[in-house]
C-alpha cells in the first residue's frame, strides 16, 4: 500500500496509484511521457461531500477553498506540469460542472491556447433527486485540449438513429455551390451509392447514465463515475499499451477502465482512502453494463425480438420504417450492396420476396438476402438477384 508520500525524488513506476499530492507526483514524472491525462479536480463546490458504505464506513474529501483566487492557482500550477509531461501527439480531459466550468476553461485556454481546444462534451445523465428552486441538475461538461495540432484521435461511430431515412445510409451526400449538403450524382444524373458506412461518428453530448446505489462497480466513493465514460475517453485517444495520468484519482475509476482497455496507468491523490479503494477495485474490477440503448428505444422500433435476433446474426445496419427492408449489410458482396428482408409471419414467402424486390427496385440494390422463418404453400419462385436463407429456428422447426 502506498502512504502519503513527502516532497522530493520518489521513484513513480507504471501501473501503481500512489498516496500523494499530484503536484508533488507529477514533478517526478519526465517530459513528453504521457498519452492522456484525465482530471476530475475538485469543482470548487465549498462543501465536504461524503458517502457511507455497507459497513457503515464513512468516506469523504474536502472541497471548500479560502477564496476563488486560491482555486485558480491550485489548479493552474497543475495545469502548466500537465502539459508539461503531455507528448505531443497528447491530450487532456478536464471534468467540472457549472460551479467552475467558466473558470477551468479560462485557465485551459490560458496554459494550453484556445489553439488547441477541441471539444466541450456534454455528459447527460438522469438522476433521482428532491425538488429544488430551479433546475435539476443533469449534465456535466468535459473539456478537451490537446496539446498540438499532431494529436492522437480514433473515431468512434454509433448507430443510425432510428428517423433515419434508408437514402441516408446507402446515397452518398455532397456540399454543393451553394454549401448545401445534397446527394452526389454521375455525369449522367445517377445517384451515386456511398461504400460501407459504419455509422454517425460521436458527437459530444454523451448520454451514460450515472451510477445508481446499487450498481456492481459502485465503490461507496462520493464523485465516482461509471466506468463506461471513462472508457470512451481513453478509447478517443489512446492505443492498447499508451501511458494514462489521473492527478485526482480519486475512486479509481480512470485506472480500473485504463486496465480493462490494456492501457498503462499513473494515479495520484492525496487521500488515502481513495488509494485503499481504488487497489481493491484494481484487484477485481467490476463494470456495471448499461441498458440505456434498450430502453430508450421508441416507437420508430418496429422489429420483434425474434427479428432483432435474427438480425443480431449479420454484420449489418437496421433499417427502421420499411415495409421491404429490414437491414443492409455492412460490407459490400463483389462490390454490391446487399439489402436484408426477414419473412414477417403474416407474409407468405412470395409476398415478402415482392416487398424486397421492390424496395430494391426504388433503391437501386442488386442484391438482396430473404430470410424464411416459416413454412407455406405459396407458388414462390426465387429471383435471381434475391438469395433465399432459411433462418435456424426454422431449419431446427422443420426436422422436428
Amino acid at each position: 500500500m502506498k502512504k502519503l508520500q513527502k516532497k522530493g525524488k520518489i521513484m513513480i513506476k507504471l501501473n501503481q496509484v500512489y498516496n500523494i499530492d499530484c503536484l508533488d507526483g507529477l514533478k517526478q514524472l519526465k517530459d513528453n511521457s504521457i498519452d492522456l491525462v484525465y482530471l476530475d479536480p475538485p469543482f470548487f463546490t465549498q462543501k465536504a461531500h461524503f458517502l457511507v458504505d455497507k459497513t457503515n464506513k464513512k468516506y469523504f474529501f474536502n472541497d471548500i477553498w479560502k477564496d476563488l483566487k486560491e482555486y485558480q492557482e491550485f489548479l493552474k500550477i497543475r495545469l502548466i506540469e500537465i502539459k508539461r509531461v503531455l507528448k505531443s501527439t497528447g491530450s487532456v480531459f478536464v471534468h467540472c460542472d457549472k460551479t467552475a466550468n467558466h473558470i477551468i476553461r479560462v485557465l485551459l485556454d490560458e496554459v494550453f491556447g484556445s489553439i488547441n481546444f477541441r471539444s466541450e462534451i456534454i455528459w447527460v445523465y438522469k438522476r433521482w433527486s428532491n425538488s429544488k428552486k430551479g433546475l435539476l441538475d443533469s449534465h456535466q461538461n468535459i473539456y478537451h485540449y490537446s496539446k498540438t495540432n499532431d494529436f492522437k484521435f480514433n473515431v468512434i461511430y454509433t448507430d443510425y438513429s432510428l428517423t433515419t431515412n434508408i437514402d441516408q445510409i446507402l446515397q452518398l451526400r455532397v456540399k454543393d455551390k451553394n454549401n448545401k449538403t445534397v446527394y452526389k450524382k454521375d455525369k449522367n444524373n445517377n445517384i451515386v451509392f456511398s461504400d460501407l458506412k459504419k455509422g454517425v461518428p460521436l458527437s459530444d453530448v454523451w448520454n451514460i447514465p450515472f451510477l445508481n446505489p446499487k450498481a456492481k462497480e459502485r465503490a461507496s466513493y462520493p464523485t465516482q463515475k461509471p466506468i463506461e465514460l471513462l472508457e470512451r475517453i481513453i478509447s478517443l485517444v489512446t492505443n492498447e499499451n499508451d501511458v494514462v495520468l489521473d492527478p485526482f484519482v480519486g475512486s479509481g475509476t480512470s485506472v480500473v477502465a485504463s486496465k480493462l482497455l490494456n492501457r498503462n496507468f499513473i494515479g495520484f491523490d492525496n487521500n488515502i482512502d481513495a488509494i485503499d479503494i481504488t487497489n481493491q477495485r484494481l484487484k477485481n474490477p467490476i463494470k456495471s453494463e448499461s441498458y440505456l440503448l434498450k430502453n430508450g428505444i421508441d416507437k420508430y422500433d418496429t422489429k420483434t425480438k425474434q427479428q432483432k435476433q435474427i438480425l443480431s446474426r449479420y454484420d449489418c445496419d437496421i433499417v427502421w420504417r420499411n415495409k421491404g427492408l429490414d437491414a443492409i449489410l455492412k460490407q459490400k458482396i463483389n462490390n454490391k450492396t446487399v439489402g436484408i428482408k426477414i419473412q414477417k409471419d403474416s407474409e407468405t414467402l412470395k409476398q415478402s420476396q415482392q416487398l424486397l424486390f421492390n424496395c430494391m427496385k426504388s433503391k437501386n440494390l442488386e442484391l438482396g438476402f430473404l430470410i424464411r422463418t416459416h413454412l407455406d404453400q405459396s407458388d414462390f419462385q426465387k429471383l435471381d438477384n434475391i438469395i433465399l436463407i432459411d433462418d435456424i429456428d426454422y431449419l431446427l422447426e422443420s426436422y422436428n
